[in-house]
């Protein structure tokens, strides 16, 4: 038994837009289908959730037991990536106890923020991290594990810690690899239509 959805299985759940060589695990929860945009080359691996309006671009993979809560918006752009147990939320409670808290109560009682959160190309998210709402992490960041990240990153810096902490930066020797890779793609793509 194939671990995967098939393409005609995909095109059953009503995705916004999907393109080719997607792979979502059966395992995996996806919620408001008709919200979520998915790029070609893109991996969702078991036990994943996916809620709200999400955007993932291309050569994006989202790994085991990651939560992407986007009642605000998450965008995954090309080539960005999160590891195992990886959590976005776009919205949050207020936790400074002048408000009730949780899903249960009703509006009235609750104060929610919230802002789209986007990671931009080549964005690494180490396994268990955390990221709350309002949060841009920007091109070529790479966040350590058990990191949790409050506010925007800059370019091309590496992260890591509670809150996050700038170590070094972050070599670019990918985008070389990435020009590689699309070129063979372009090729790849010319040859199956002769």
């Amino acid at each position: 038994m194939d671990s995967f959805y098939s393409r005609v299985e995909l095109e059953k759940f009503g995705f916004s837009s999907f393109g080719e060589n997607v792979l979502i695990s059966k395992k995996a929860s996806i919620y408001s289908p008709d919200r979520i945009k998915i790029g070609s080359n893109v991996r969702i691996d078991d036990f994943c959730i996916l809620s709200g309006d999400i955007v993932i671009g291309n050569h994006v993979h989202i790994a085991a037991y990651s939560a992407l809560f986007g009642s605000n918006g998450i965008e995954l752009k090309d080539f960005s990536g999160i590891s195992s147990r990886v959590t976005i939320y776009s919205s949050s409670d207020d936790y400074t106890g002048m408000y009730l808290t949780n899903p249960t109560v009703p509006a009235e009682y609750k104060k929610i923020y919230g802002g789209k959160v986007t990671l931009e190309k080549h964005v690494i998210v180490g396994a268990s991290s955390v990221i709350l709402p309002n949060v841009t992490l920007k091109e070529g960041s790479s966040i350590g594990a058990m990191t949790l990240i409050t506010k925007d990153t800059k370019e091309w810096t590496i992260y890591f810690g509670i809150p996050a902490k700038e170590l070094k930066a972050r070599k670019k020797n990918l985008l070389e690899l990435e020009q590689e890779l699309l070129l063979k793609e372009v090729e790849n793509n010319g040859n199956k239509q002769s």
